[in-house]
């Protein structure tokens, strides 16, 4: 049987699950929050930003949105702590802190 991932929650059970909990169907990163799996946080620090947008297509979570061609603060509920946008700044407008625990 396979189900959709809006089906998927913690109240199925074990036996209703698809196998190695499949999804089947595209589109459904949004339906997880997947953020409180890093163990350190990007910081934006928006004095230091020049708007540039180099951070934006090399985020693999496409966890940095744009709006009016500005970059905003990054989606945390995506975000895994990667640092390739630390990376890819030349501006140093993005460091580290560590995550809440």
């Amino acid at each position: 049987m396979f189900r959709k991932a809006s089906e998927i929650n913690e109240k199925i059970a074990w036996q209703d699950m698809t196998t190695g909990c499949e999804i089947y169907e595209p589109g459904t990163s949004r339906l997880t929050n997947t953020g409180e799996w890093r163990s350190r946080t990007p910081e934006w620090i928006e004095e230091k930003c020049k708007q540039c947008l180099l951070c934006v297509p090399f985020c693999p979570d496409s966890s940095i949105p744009v709006c009016d061609d500005k970059r905003e603060d990054f989606d945390y509920d995506h975000c895994k702590g990667c640092g390739i946008c630390i990376k890819v700044c030349p501006f140093k407008a993005i460091e580290f802190k560590e995550a809440d625990t």
